[in-house]
């Protein structure tokens, strides 16, 4: 059972409880920001070896290359294969159902030209170009949501990307199979087990092994 911590404003104190609650949390605040803060520079200098060591301590791995972080594609494809029937209908009925919805959304360029004296020749539109490659990132180890790969990777895909990166943190090593087949079944290009800010500085910065995103 999780105890919620409840304030009234009635209670005596109140006003001195709320400041130290958020005196706290405010100071947590600041403490994850730097600790986020030295992990993005980490990353960015070394890499490869920084994205190992914290994937290793954070996830309690012990992986020794990024060869050991990449899923294949053909585990992708096996796991969907594998899944059982009822669970792969849903997914592929759900899968069906977002990119119905997102090829219905208006990304036609357009233009034209103004046609009063004043601006005559004036060319006037809009032009929709999709990005080269994207980064998904998505919840790993107990809390896993083939809906986050759908519903990420499906639109991006309708819209035109050429690529999607997709991370997620094994703890333990822990592959969520349902996650890996919403991978296949959405079309992204490659999985990297990474979580956390290393993860994110990694799309954001690129590695030796993991593509820079845009």
């Amino acid at each position: 059972m999780i105890e919620i911590k409840r304030l009234s404003s009635r209670d005596a104190g109140f006003a001195a409880r709320l400041d130290a609650l958020l005196a706290f949390e405010s100071a947590q605040d600041e403490s994850v920001d730097r600790t986020v803060a030295t992990i993005l520079a980490d990353v960015r200098v070394r890499g490869d070896a920084a994205l190992i060591e914290y994937t290793n301590r954070f996830d309690r791995l012990a992986v020794r290359s990024m060869a050991e972080l990449e899923i294949p594609y053909q585990d992708l494809q096996q796991a969907l294969e594998n899944l059982p029937a009822d669970q792969r209908g849903a997914l592929e009925a759900a899968a069906q159902r977002v990119r119905r919805y997102h090829e219905r959304q208006p990304l036609q360029s357009w233009q034209y030209e103004e046609d009063c004296a004043e601006l005559r020749g004036t060319l006037l539109g809009q032009k929709v170009t999709p990005l080269d490659r994207v980064g998904l990132y998505v919840p790993g180890g107990k809390a896993s949501y083939p809906s986050s790969v759908l519903m990420n990777a499906i639109p991006a895909k309708v819209a035109g990307v050429k690529e999607l990166i997709m991370v997620v943190p094994t703890p333990d090593g822990e592959r969520n199979p349902l996650v890996l087949a919403a991978a296949a079944l959405a079309g992204v290009d490659r999985v990297f087990c990474i979580g956390g800010a290393q993860a994110i500085g990694a799309l954001a910065y690129g590695s030796e092994s993991v593509p820079q995103v845009d």
